[in-house]
């Protein structure tokens, strides 16, 4: 080699290195690029996720959190951002809500202690989530090739509607299975996968009996086939249904129900349950049915009632006003021989529907007795005949009848148990009373009645015939009205009209019992004898 090609040869072996040096910075810096690539995609990736996240390194500065922390967790850009200690995030909560987590306590503290937090429940509330919002942690720590941790990553989502659904779906199962009225759930196909505890009380079928069976487990047969496969056409077009059904218990005892069932549907609206509501109405309907016999009996019995006459000299009134829809007094004006008027008024033992029947009855029977020109006391001893046949032992109707003659001016009577009539003088003295002549009727199969005199009738005179319900009126503190109260009312408004007196002595009476549930009927038939 000639010493002047050295410094060529030299110069060949720089130019070789620079272009190895050349060839390897470009190869690094396009592994560079890639890596950065990569990091700048996963980066990316990691923003779009809707679980936050959050990197904080070995000596617990925050490296990096995503836009779904920072909406989750409340925050802004300065609080989360650069290199701040997460430790500033404040307002961490165990489940129980009122436990607040010290700094150390906080999920990732414990990570980079080398703890792994898996699944765990927590509130976060502050002044950016007053409210507060439960997310769900999960946590772990990045360690060196030495094990030594640098790191630490959490991630954590927004839990807050899935336990609200959590909490509304137990509360809504408390209260299926606490309500009264029974409930059950079938498939598609109708096939029955729940039922609550009510529909067994209502049916008598417990669960594991109807599960996985039809409702027609219910059916009574009350219902044509036809209903059903309309009910079910119906149902499965989604459409929901609302009637009264006739069922049939366990026991094969019938039972009405109002029933609700409501189609459950999908996204594309086709069913997939059914849920049916039911509630026992048996006894509402029953009862129904009762207050409408009762109306209807009570329209009956008001035309039992016929309106007073007309007599002349006599001014004639009279009313019943029942405890009850029905009433077990009795008044009644009967036409009698000779010109003359039977007057009644009788009170059957006991109250309502059973003792208007009896009344009724002693109605027809002293009708019947009447037309056969019968005086007063032999009236009442055919009806007591008739009475103890047909009641039977422990019913029994006290009851007075007079016979007026209009013509003459003159009363007779006959009383079979019941309360004392009165004829008033002008100046309010009692000037005859017309009391009992012997038992009630009904109870003693043959009784002997005594007609009183003939009593003569005068221009001012008031004759007064009651039932116990007014003079038994009875005032808060438990004392009675009285016959005493009664006369003083009608002796300070003799003046007044007798149907005054008649409407008077029952609101005064009410009135004594400061307007309290009435507790017995009301009758009262009232003739002034006019001039």
């Amino acid at each position: 080699m000639k010493l002047e090609t050295l410094p060529e040869l030299i110069q060949d072996a720089n130019a070789e290195e620079r272009r190895g040096a050349d060839q390897a910075i470009t190869q690094g810096t396009a592994l560079g690029r890639e890596i950065g690539h990569e990091v700048e995609t996963l980066r990316m990736i990691v923003e779009m996720l809707p679980t936050g996240v959050l990197v904080v390194d070995a000596e617990a500065r925050l490296l990096f959190h995503n836009r779904a922390a920072q909406e989750i967790l409340g925050l802004g850009d300065a609080a989360c951002g650069g290199p701040s200690e997460w430790t500033a995030v404040f307002g961490w909560y165990l489940a129980d809500q009122t436990t607040l987590l010290s700094p150390e306590e906080l999920p990732l503290r414990r990570i980079l202690r080398g703890e792994d937090v898996r699944e765990e429940l927590l509130l976060v509330r502050n002044a950016h989530r007053p409210a507060g919002v439960w997310i769900r942690v999960t946590g772990k720590a990045m360690r060196d090739a030495t094990g030594a941790i640098t790191a630490a990553a959490m991630v954590f989502s927004d839990v807050t509607e899935s336990l609200l659904h959590q909490q509304t779906g137990s509360l809504l199962s408390q209260v299926v299975e606490q309500i009264a009225d029974g409930v059950f759930l079938t498939d598609r196909q109708g096939f029955i996968e729940y039922v609550n505890p009510a529909f067994e009380a209502m049916t008598g079928f417990s669960p594991h009996e109807v599960r996985g069976k039809t409702p027609r487990i219910l059916k009574s047969g009350a219902l044509d086939a036809g209903f059903y496969k309309q009910l079910w056409t119906e149902l499965t077009a989604g459409h929901p249904f609302q009637g009264t059904l006739v069922n049939r218990k366990k026991t094969g005892e019938l039972y009405h129900v109002e029933e609700t069932i409501v189609p459950l549907l999908d996204q594309a609206g086709v069913p997939t349950h059914f849920v049916a509501i039911m509630r026992d109405v048996t006894e509402g309907l029953a009862r129904q049915e009762r207050e409408v016999q009762l109306r209807m009996a009570r329209q009956i019995q008001q035309k039992f009632y016929c309106t007073p006459p007309v007599v002349p000299g006599f001014e004639i009134a009279a009313e019943a006003y029942p405890a009850y829809h029905t009433s077990g007094d009795y008044f009644d004006f009967i036409p009698l021989s000779n010109g003359r008027l039977a007057i009644a008024v009788g009170d059957v033992e006991g109250h309502g529907f059973g003792s208007a029947l009896v009344m009724a009855l002693t109605r027809a029977y002293m009708r019947s007795f009447a037309a056969m020109g019968l005086e007063v006391d032999e009236i009442l001893t055919q009806v007591n005949r008739m009475l103890v046949q047909d009641l039977g032992s422990g019913c029994f109707v006290t009851l007075i009848l007079a016979s007026l003659d209009a013509p003459n001016r003159t009363l007779v009577y006959a009383s079979a148990g019941h309360v004392p009539g009165y004829v008033i003088g002008e100046s309010g003295q009692i000037e005859w009373s017309l009391e009992s002549s012997g038992p009630p009727l009904g109870l003693f199969p043959e009784i002997t009645l005594a007609r009183s005199p003939s009593i003569p009738l005068q221009a001012g005179q008031l004759l007064v015939l009651l039932t116990d319900g007014i003079t038994e009126s009875t005032s808060p503190d438990g004392e009675e009205w009285g016959i005493e109260g009664a006369l003083d009312y009608l002796r300070s408004c003799r003046d007044l009209a007798a149907h005054e007196l008649v409407d008077g002595l029952y609101r005064e009476a009410r009135r004594y019992a400061c307007n309290e549930l009435q507790q017995d009927d009301i009758t009262s038939v009232i003739i002034k004898v006019a001039e």
